[in-house]
């Protein structure tokens, strides 16, 4: 099986290219992006040293099935998927924020919850609460971005103040963060999931504000089973879910969290092949559609630098 871990076109129009921890991104005439989800996979901000095949795929075609799904609520930089991995869409100038929303008290939440904390992102949270507890309604805890490591918790009213993103366009974020995340959650049911979490990215382009990147991917967003899962939080038990969660689980149990003096464990084909499996099967379930393995054989690379050639040619 092949994995895609790394891009070098040269394209008509490129002025520059990003190299990020999965996807790369690809500037044409500062005007439109190609980005390319590759099949890199990365947890505790490390980049795991063997590619998944046809990860990227399967986030590619999630996304774009899901800002299809939500452009009526919000304008989105997709125009185009002119390969199984790509996706073209509208340059803009991303705010520095990630919008994280959740349902659920659990994760990383549920870890500060533990240890005291009664408050995240100005959000206050009532005592007594227990792990994968629902909220009364859903909360938003935005980050900002780092360019490197992890992105730090911060409020609304710190992010408003510290002229990080203006009040105006972060009330049109965090409206449109509610909506989307509120479809998100009607999909979820309808193929018998729970969108627990997620996060969204916000651009903006002539004065517009833009939702951009990947939408309710199981990298950006976490989903727990429907079924059974009432049962499960009475009795204290672990929800089954679908995320990268079981990634970064794995690499805890071969003593890695990226933590100084750490080695990271072997990734063997047999393990790359069965992550790849648990992917497709997230892709089927949180999509409801059959997952097409586009073009197996032959030279990947080749394949999408043809297929945004000629779109770059055409359009």
């Amino acid at each position: 099986m092949k994995a895609l871990t790394r891009t070098d076109f040269h394209f008509d129009g490129q002025k520059s290219v990003y190299h990020g921890k999965v996807r790369d991104v690809y500037n044409i005439n500062d005007d439109i992006i190609v980005m390319i989800a590759t099949d890199r996979i990365s947890a505790f901000d490390v980049i795991l040293p063997k590619g998944i095949p046809f990860k990227g795929q399967v986030l590619n075609q999630i996304a774009s099935k899901f800002l299809d799904q939500t452009k009526d609520i919000c304008p989105n930089w997709k125009l185009a998927t002119p390969d199984p991995m790509v996706t073209v869409g509208l340059k803009c100038e991303g705010f520095r924020v990630e919008m994280i929303i959740r349902s659920i008290l659990t994760g990383s939440a549920w870890r500060e919850y533990q240890k005291g904390c009664r408050e995240i992102c100005g959000v206050k949270l009532p005592d007594g609460m227990k792990e994968n507890q629902r909220f009364p309604e859903p909360i938003i805890t935005p980050t900002t971005k780092a360019d490197e490591g992890h992105d730090m918790n911060i409020s609304k009213e710190e992010i408003i103040a510290q002229g990080i993103v203006s009040k105006e366009d972060y009330e049109v974020m965090e409206d449109y963060t509610r909506k989307i995340f509120a479809r998100g959650q009607e999909i979820a049911a309808e193929h018998g999931l729970i969108l627990v979490d997620t996060k969204y990215e916000f651009g903006k382009r002539d004065g517009k504000v833009y939702l951009i990147d990947e939408v309710h991917t199981p990298d950006s967003s976490r989903y727990f089973y429907a079924d059974g899962y009432e049962e499960k939080f009475e009795k204290g038990e672990p929800q089954r879910q679908l995320s990268k969660e079981f990634v970064r689980q794995w690499l805890i149990e071969h003593n890695f969290m990226n933590e100084p003096g750490q080695t990271m464990p072997e990734i063997t084909d047999e393990y790359a092949e069965s992550v790849s499996e648990r992917y497709i099967e997230l892709f089927e379930n949180i999509t409801g559609d059959k997952f097409d393995k586009a073009a197996e054989d032959g030279d990947i690379a080749a394949r999408i630098e043809n297929n945004v050639k000629n779109y770059l040619k055409n359009r």
